[in-house]
């Protein structure tokens, strides 16, 4: 195919769209109809009036996986390639079969790479996985509430299932305007409205995740209530009263830690959330990622004590991994010493004799010496 002649994105009415690849071959031919310019998501979906963003961000990647497309970050956008206009929109090649490696492996599916780099491997969910359940959801528009303790991967769930995804980081602190924006200084005295990740979320056609959201005033989170119902628009009182619409794509999605001082579930908020997954931290995959086992059984017996109020803390998936760095640098006495040291001082000497059941060894927590 002549680069200089690109094919013309098929209307998106042609043709049926429940073919397998239809929509991928759209998304192709839209790139390729525009070889000189960098798309975002968003804007593609409107132009070929589909309904789901994530369905086209999901045939973007696998350009960019091919070859076919350059995937520019923050926010992501797209530019076909030589190798993508000479494609003339074909899938891309399945990747080899790779034969499973013993029981271990056996069933699980590849991990997924989080936007700062490191791996999510996705667990069971309702029949099929976490990351796939967590897309089927938001391409139907119902938002889910994720809680459980701190530290068992929720925050990872979603950056994995949402590369597009922003964050509202909630505190006891948190406000309208860090939702909706602020005016900002600039070095010549004036000041510019910046939007917050509310506003471009819903104009990106983007994932929204709120994460520890019960900390926040429920007054303040009252900001999200209807752009997550059948209106989809919101306006901002602090910038003229802006009215803002919700594209497609755009998904709002919480983290909810109970029983966290502070932490309160009202109905209001509940009540906006048709789905509810716990998340608790997966001891086989503790195990597949390195962590001893006796660090896995001391943490399963910790948080059985934690489940029947014995305690208040127990150490998690994020605790674990941590642990298994500080083994790796520091050694294993350090790495034991230390997780007891990251108990609360209330449950400090509850941690300290599971871990020396398990370990074997007399543990005190971390502690600077007298000088050598």
């Amino acid at each position: 195919m002549d680069p200089a002649t690109p094919p013309t994105a098929a209307p998106p009415d042609s043709g049926d769209a429940r073919r397998p690849g239809y929509l991928y071959r759209q998304v192709a031919a839209h790139l390729a109809a525009h070889p000189d310019q960098v798309l975002k998501v968003g804007d593609i979906t409107k132009a070929l009036s589909a309904r789901s963003t994530g369905a086209v961000f999901e045939a973007l990647k696998k350009m960019a996986a091919a070859g076919y497309a350059t995937h520019h970050t923050g926010p992501h956008r797209f530019q076909i390639t030589k190798a993508g206009i000479d494609a003339a929109g074909a899938m891309p090649p399945p990747a080899p079969h790779t034969p499973r490696q013993g029981r271990r492996g056996a069933g699980r599916r590849q991990p997924v790479t989080r936007p700062n780099g490191d791996l999510y491997f996705p667990r069971k969910l309702a029949g099929a996985t976490d990351v796939d359940v967590l897309r089927r959801l938001r391409d139907k528009r119902i938002p889910v509430l994720l809680y459980g303790p701190p530290g068992t991967g929720k925050t990872a769930l979603v950056e994995a299932a949402f590369p597009d995804l922003l964050t509202v980081a909630g505190t006891g602190d948190t406000v309208v305007e860090d939702f909706l924006g602020t005016f900002i200084p600039l070095p010549d005295g004036g000041f510019e409205y910046v939007y917050g990740p509310l506003v471009v979320a819903m104009r990106e056609g983007r994932a929204l995740l709120v994460d520890d959201a019960t900390l926040i005033p429920p007054k303040v989170l009252a900001v999200l209530y209807p752009a997550m119902d059948g209106r989809r628009v919101i306006t901002i009182p602090g910038y003229r009263n802006e009215r803002v619409e919700a594209v497609d794509g755009f998904y709002v999605i919480a983290g909810h830690n109970p029983g966290v001082h502070g932490a309160i579930l009202t109905e209001a908020l509940a009540s906006r959330f048709d789905v509810h997954i716990e998340v608790t931290t997966d001891w086989d995959l503790a195990r597949h990622l390195g962590v001893p086992t006796p660090a896995v059984q001391a943490a399963i017996a910790l948080n059985a004590d934690l489940a029947a109020g014995r305690i208040g803390w127990a150490p998690q998936l994020r605790e674990l991994l941590g642990f298994t760095r500080v083994r790796k640098t520091l050694g294993l006495p350090a790495a034991v010493a230390n997780l007891a040291g990251r108990a609360p001082e209330d449950d400090r000497e509850h941690v300290l004799a599971a871990l020396r059941q398990h370990f074997g060894t007399d543990i005190t927590a971390l502690t600077l010496g007298k000088q050598r």
